[in-house]
């Protein structure tokens, strides 16, 4: 049997004539951070004094002295980041260009020091750059001529911080006779039946190029075997009745052991093991009276994709541990999303993502790795390009949350509308990965999953690749230029990328710039806001609603976050409404890979933002929201759960003052996975424009509201409540705060943050009419006063 040895320990990395202590799966900046010749990269502005590490030459050294008896021994790096040559006692195995592929070598026999040397990935994509030629880019760096994480050059959210090092696991694997080289079980559904197709590869010694070998393969109680005639085979399974695995929300998430293993006449030569789930997953594009649609379908059932879009969640990817993915995914499952878009400008993540998501029922749509660039398709990036293609479609297609595969960020977009045609006089760019190369790799390999050419893209060059009626669509004319509300301008099939920025919690930004006096404008402010014009949009965008404030740090924060989560909410609440013509949300993004004003609903620092909390209410099964129409207000009522929602909505127009002139009820019937859309009745909508009078609906715990101008306009009462500080029950380590409001008190806000750092509230932005309480639970906090709390609330109007 195959026999492994992990290569994790006694690594050095080589800095000028000092060999420093390394730990793999690392790199070059957490090594040296670790030793203390680089100043934390994510504090203050210390990005700019550690620049030079990613215009270096490395090396990573060890000692190898194990022996084995077995006729082969194969060195195996599960991801070398990324222009690199190995050298094992004192002979050169090999050179790899390429971050994102799992690299094997013959290493028969051979004990004594390995070393592996990193190019500066400057020099390499440079000198790839001078064999195909200058190609457009969004950004001021080379990352399109190298295989590496695009956003470690930096991104509108990121910090340029140019990695090196042995990223990923590496071990020498001992066997004999034969191993299996891949496994790809493809998994379908007919009817009560499910059928796994497993197909083999295995490589053989020398030795065993002429030995007899079976494969035998089981799952769910269920085993077959099958004899290779060559190096390639096939076993079939059939398993009756399986539970079906479901995004979370439409069922359960039921997983089974997939175990297969190689025999020759002597036993068990090797074995591969991984979990599957029974499902079916298609993607309707078909053409309609409206445009295209872009609908996943799973089991038979139509899904709207309550989606964000995920980065990697950090810039040294190789810090993050399975219990932080979990953490991370487990805050989007919190936050009632199913889908989770891996966008394109960063890494193929670690097993450990896609299990979690396999388990918590979270869809992924897997980008390959191509943004905001025109990619060369010539040598060397074609073959490595095919390669990684290759090695991550076999990794990755057992899982059974994924569920698309997506050629590319913004390319067929950027190639149309971003002045690249001109400049690329006919010269390749990408076009022949996404509409040609991609979709052939996984028709090959993976038939059981969709494939789209990009995002946005409407199908094919018919349309406009970011039109809104065919296909995905990315809204970014809203944040860069608009106010919010023009959102509800269209209705997209499928919006894969929309979003609005704020500031991360107040505690991310003291740990991040320790001593700062905080400014929208203050240098650490400024240099952790990579956005073109961040705040100047940052500032625009709370303006339109908001007088600005000005020298009150505190509010502007409030305000920024308020508005972020607002401008999201607004989207995601016109777009659900109308299902089944819009068929998903894609919000940018869950998370961030530093402390950075973002988009992220979750800060660098792992802090929830209100938009995570305005997610999980406007992403709930069950929906209610009030939204503008021609003639007046339009009651809408989502419910996407599986069944019927039957309801009385209380409606009541109220003044500024709290006195409440008029008042209705309406009984609503909505069908499971359905909408529901009312006109109010005149008599209940605010007179159009006015400053005095607001509509709030009411139904099972659920609220809506309508302002008819924006809260600068509006004749708020200055805001009055009380505070009651309540202790958790015995040994909870929690209190509850109680606000009592007496007048209206809109987008009431406590940062937990504020009483402690590591404290949390249970709730975001919440709005209370008169004589109305609210109960909020705050961990972590310890014993707190009612003035303690005065201090970390807010609310729209005075503080």
């Amino acid at each position: 049997m195959k026999d492994i040895t992990p290569l994790a320990e006694g690594w050095k990395l080589r800095h000028d004539e000092a060999l420093l202590p390394a730990r793999v799966p690392g790199c070059v900046h957490t090594d040296l951070l670790a030793a203390g010749l680089i100043p934390d990269p994510f504090l203050e502005r210390n990005e700019a004094e550690v620049a030079w590490v990613g215009r270096r030459d490395w090396a990573y050294v060890t000692d190898v002295s194990h022996d084995s008896a077995h006729e082969r021994t194969d060195l195996v790096f599960e991801g070398l980041d990324t222009a690199a040559r190995i050298t094992f006692a004192g002979r050169e195995l090999g050179a790899t260009r390429n971050m994102h592929r799992t690299y094997r070598f013959d290493a028969t026999g051979l004990k004594g020091q390995l070393e592996v040397r990193f190019a500066s990935a400057y020099e390499e994509a440079e000198s790839v750059r001078a064999i195909t030629g200058d190609r457009p880019n969004v950004y001021p760096e080379p990352f399109q001529y190298i295989r590496k994480m695009a956003c470690s050059f930096g991104w509108d959210w990121g910090p340029t911080l140019v990695t090196a090092g042995i990223w990923r696991p590496v071990r020498l694997e001992h066997w004999s006779t034969a191993r299996l080289a891949t496994v790809r079980p493809l998994v379908t559904v007919d009817g009560d039946r499910g059928a796994v197709e497993v197909r083999l590869q295995v490589e053989r010694t020398a030795s065993g190029a002429a030995t007899g070998l079976r494969a035998r393969a089981a799952v769910a109680g269920e085993e077959a075997e099958v004899r290779f005639e060559g190096d390639e085979a096939v076993v079939r399974l059939t398993v009756d009745r399986p539970r079906l695995w479901w995004p979370r929300g439409y069922g359960e998430q039921p997983l089974y052991e997939l175990e297969v293993t190689l025999y020759d006449e002597g036993g068990a030569l090797d074995t591969w093991q991984r979990r599957i789930g029974f499902r079916t997953v298609g993607l309707d594009r078909t053409p309609d009276e409206h445009g295209t649609g872009f609908t996943l379908v799973v089991n038979g059932e139509r899904v709207f994709a309550r989606g964000v879009n995920w980065i990697p969640d950090d810039v040294f990817p190789s810090r993050i541990t399975p219990e932080r993915y979990r953490t991370r995914l487990r805050q989007a499952a919190d936050a009632n999303v199913d889908l989770v878009r891996i966008w394109g400008g960063g890494i193929y993540e670690d097993e450990a993502f896609y299990d979690a998501c396999d388990e918590l029922g979270l869809m992924v749509w897997q980008d390959f790795l191509f943004a905001c660039a025109a990619y060369p398709e010539e040598q060397p990036l074609r073959g490595e390009v095919e390669a990684e293609a290759r090695d991550n479609v076999v990794r990755l297609m057992p899982h059974a949350s994924l569920v698309l595969w997506n050629g590319n960020n913004e390319n067929l977009w950027g190639f149309r509308d971003w002045d690249w045609e001109p400049g690329l006089a006919g010269d390749s760019w990408g076009e022949g990965y996404y509409l040609g190369l991609l979709p052939r790799v996984v028709a090959e390999l993976d038939p059981t999953r969709a494939y789209s050419a990009g995002s946005p893209w409407s199908g094919s060059w018919d349309h406009h690749p970011n039109d809104p009626a065919h296909g995905t669509y990315h809204s970014w004319e809203v944040w860069n230029r608009q106010d919010y509300a023009e959102y509800r301008a269209n209705v997209p099939r499928f919006v894969s990328e929309f979003g609005w920025q704020a500031p991360p919690a107040l505690a991310t930004l003291r740990r991040a710039l320790p001593g700062e006096d905080l400014a929208p404008d203050s240098p650490g402010m400024l240099h952790h806001q990579k956005a073109e014009d961040g705040n100047g949009k940052l500032d625009r965008g709370v303006a339109r609603h908001f007088a600005l404030p000005e020298g009150d740090f505190d509010r502007w924060h409030y305000l920024t976050q308020v508005v972020q989560a607002r401008a999201v909410a607004a989207g995601i609440e016109h777009w659900r409404s109308h299902w089944p013509v819009c068929a998903g949300t894609v919000v940018w993004q869950l998370n961030d890979c530093w402390p950075v004003s973002s988009w992220a609903a979750v800060d660098g620092d792992g802090r929830l933002k209100p938009l995570h909390h305005e997610l999980r209410r406007v992403y709930a099964d069950r929906l209610l929201t009030l939204q503008p129409g021609d003639r007046g207000p339009v009651l809408t009522v989502v419910n996407q759960s599986p069944t019927p929602w039957r309801t009385e909505v209380t409606l009541r127009r109220i003044e500024a003052d709290g006195s409440t002139t008029g008042r209705g009820a309406q009984e609503v019937t909505v069908a499971a996975r359905s909408v529901v859309r009312l006109p109010v009745p005149p008599g209940l909508a605010p007179a159009e424009l006015s400053t005095k009078e607001f509509l709030v609906a009411d139904a099972d715990g659920l609220r809506a509201t309508f302002f008819p101008v924006p809260d600068k306009e509006f004749a708020y009462e200055r805001p009055a409540f009380d505070i009651v500080v309540e202790p958790g029950p015995d040994g909870s380590g929690n209190v509850h705060v109680v606000v009592i409001a007496h007048t209206l008190i809109r987008d009431l806000l406590l940062q937990a943050d504020r009483l402690a750092p590591g404290a949390t509230a249970d709730r975001g932005l919440t709005t209370l009419l008169a004589g109305e309480q609210v109960r909020i639970r705050v961990d972590g906090c310890g014993d707190v006063t009612a003035d303690d709390v005065r201090g970390a609330l807010f609310c729209v109007g005075e503080r």
